[in-house]
């Protein structure tokens, strides 16, 4: 293989890719990057064998070929050059050899025939939706995913795809959030997945606000290719989660005693410094909704107490329910909006956080001491 890239080009396909690998892993392979090099492109992948990031660059190739090269000792070198352009050359040996102006490098690498193979999923199942309305979808449910491992169905982003509509789930047993946005699914690609939150996570690092992402799912696979309408294409390939996902909208209350709308910025100000005096042990803050007011308050022994209060448009029966203040600055942070809506119908019941759009937020209550 010998080939010549700009180094601007390198460190974005370097950029897409290494996050995925961990700094401690039992495969030596799996701290490699493999980089194929043919017809005009570089393509650059990495793996955990669960999930695999690839990205393709530009590059003028003089000779093809494939080898696999530690990626972060990689990185760390392409990113401290000083020229603008790089040349690499690889051996029958699997050792690159890097040279950029007065800088040579020799890196030994493994054969790219070791590298985990990376399944390619049919066209069959697809579907295509602008990045900017997936990257939206993501923000207001990722926070949600659960991270207990005994409850490995919720360790990710529930998918369903039916009558033109996507749906994103994400819960934790103790809050829900969904997303429900119009999206035009052919009849082949109907179905539900989850797909887990190590590519969750990647997907949101690599999501812009322009071009296209095309959702592929195979059996046990999902592939998400994001489509910028300009610079490098870039494929996520996951596992799915087996399992079957939990009856969630059985937990959205079908009835509302009280419906308060609420500035988000204010609400989200105030239950953030009203959380700086909650501790481990007490760590609930109380909303009293009375007549055209809004008290929150939190008070725990070991640290003080704090008192808020926001004015608002109240008629209702006086209602005080508690809450994890972190469940409810979680969503309040992912949203654009200016005004929130906060559905309760008593002390014991689960509240609902909605907006103006395609968002629903359950939270449970916690017990008032």
């Amino acid at each position: 293989m010998n080939l010549t890239i700009a180094k601007d080009e390198l460190i974005i396909g370097l950029q897409a890719v290494q996050n995925i690998v961990g700094s401690r892993t039992t495969l030596p392979i799996l701290s490699n990057v493999l980089i194929r090099a043919e017809g005009g492109k570089l393509e650059l992948t990495a793996t955990d064998l669960d999930v695999s990031v690839s990205c393709s660059v530009e590059a003028q190739v003089k000779k093809p070929g494939a080898t696999t090269i530690p990626v972060k000792k990689f990185f760390g070198i392409v990113r401290e050059l000083g020229t603008q352009e790089i040349d690499l050359a690889t051996d029958e040996k699997h050792v690159t050899s890097l040279s950029a102006g007065a800088s040579f490098y020799k890196i030994r690498g493994l054969a790219a025939e070791e590298f985990p193979p990376i399944n390619q999923l049919k066209d069959d199942r697809k579907v295509v939706l602008p990045q900017e309305k997936i990257r939206g979808m993501m923000k207001k449910t990722s926070f949600a995913i659960s991270t207990d491992e005994s409850r490995y169905v919720l360790n990710g982003i529930f998918f369903s795809m039916k009558d033109n509509k996507l749906t994103t789930v994400a819960t934790d047993g103790r809050r829900l959030s969904l997303v429900d946005e119009e999206v035009d699914i052919p009849e082949k690609a109907q179905g539900e997945v989850i797909i887990p939150a190590k590519a969750i996570n990647e997907l949101n690092r690599l999501l812009t606000d322009v071009g296209d992402v095309e959702l592929r799912f195979g059996e046990n696979q999902a592939s998400m290719l994001l489509r910028p309408e300009k610079g490098p294409v870039v494929r996520i390939t996951t596992k799915l989660i087996e399992g079957n996902y939990p009856n969630y909208r059985q937990v959205i209350p079908s009835e509302v005693k009280e419906r308060v709308t609420l500035s988000r910025e204010e609400l989200l100000h105030a239950l953030k410094r009203a959380e700086i005096m909650t501790s481990d042990k007490a760590n609930s803050v109380k909303m009293a909704f009375t007549k055209n007011n809004l008290s929150i308050t939190a008070n725990s022994p070991d640290v003080g107490e704090a008192r808020e209060s926001i004015a608002i448009n109240y008629k209702g029966a006086d209602v005080t329910v508690a809450f994890n203040p972190g469940y409810l600055i979680e969503p309040l942070n992912a949203l654009p909006d200016e005004e929130v809506y906060f559905e309760l119908i008593d002390e014991l019941s689960p509240g609902v956080l909605r907006i103006n759009g395609p968002f629903l937020y359950v939270v449970m209550p916690m017990r008032l001491s």
